[in-house]
């Protein structure tokens, strides 16, 4: 069968169903004179009358109740198969919606631990920064760094953060106090908190006119300090690869913690599914571990 009939079939087994157009119509959310056309479309590639219409609606002729019954058949078979995929992706997948700095320097190295726990489980990982819908066609879940509310989401505290400062071994080889700091070149991103609140908390004069460079995504900024292009004032969280292999050393001053935090979200409107709870478990098991 052309492929092109496939919607003159659907159109034409809503009407031999309710054994009339403008339901069938409804049903499809089309005009009545659609549903006719596609069925006028079907009877002229067929040779056939499928209707007897009349002023009081349309009867099914002979041809059309045996087209009706193998194509009511036949698509409440596919219909049955469409079903069964969509609860195969309710109950064993999971697609994840989470900022790109969190999730190529905290959340990457740690998956292959949940898959190697729940190995029937598929993921789907996006990484944004816009804030994602989480409608009937978005994500199960988000990993979300802000105050811990969202309108329509349910959040979860998953962990706190720290800024502290750091720059390549090169770099912090030339400081001694946190003064110091303010000599150097600085990195920025876009985060709401930054070098002006550390400097206050240092007792330190912030040093303007200075050098300061902005890198939007803070995963950047820390490759790029580890380039020794300046000093970066990192998340703790997002930072801790960096250190542990020192690409990155701690700088003199304060640790300061943030007013945000990260929070795993979903719908306040549809419940997570098995797969999705078994990701929030692990992932506030995982919060607790430093390691990566």
């Amino acid at each position: 069968m052309r492929s092109a009939l496939l919607p003159a079939l659907a159109a034409f087994a809503s009407a031999a169903r309710h054994q009339n157009f403008a339901h069938a119509a409804e049903e499809l959310h089309l005009t009545a004179s659609a549903v006719s056309h596609h069925v006028r479309k079907l009877e002229s590639s067929l040779g056939v009358s499928l209707f007897q219409r009349h002023a009081r609606g349309v009867v099914l002729t002979p041809e059309g109740r045996l087209l009706a019954d193998a194509a009511g058949s036949a698509l409440a078979e596919v219909e049955s198969v469409l079903d069964g995929l969509r609860q195969h992706r309710r109950d064993n997948g999971v697609r994840i919606s989470v900022l790109p700095s969190l999730g190529a320097s905290w959340l990457m190295p740690r998956l292959r631990r949940f898959v190697e726990a729940h190995p029937t489980v598929r993921l789907s990982i996006d990484t944004d920064r816009s804030l994602v819908r989480f409608d009937e066609g978005g994500p199960d879940l988000g990993i979300r760094y802000g105050l811990g509310q969202w309108p329509g989401l349910t959040s979860r505290f998953l962990m706190d953060d720290s800024l502290q400062p750091l720059a390549s071994p090169e770099l912090a080889a030339r400081v001694r106090t946190p003064e110091d700091v303010g000599t150097l070149p600085l990195l920025t991103d876009i985060a709401p908190e930054g070098w002006r609140e550390w400097f206050r908390a240092a007792n330190v004069r912030y040093p303007r006119g200075g050098t300061m460079h902005t890198i939007s995504d803070s995963a950047d900024g820390l490759n790029a300090a580890a380039t020794g292009l300046g000093a970066v004032l990192a998340r703790t969280r997002l930072a801790s690869a960096h250190i542990g292999d020192g690409r990155l050393v701690r700088l003199p001053g304060p640790e300061l913690p943030t007013r945000y935090a990260y929070y795993v979200v979903h719908s306040a409107h549809r419940p997570p599914t098995a797969a999705a709870l078994a990701f929030i478990a692990w992932i506030e098991r995982e919060a607790l571990e430093p390691r990566a």
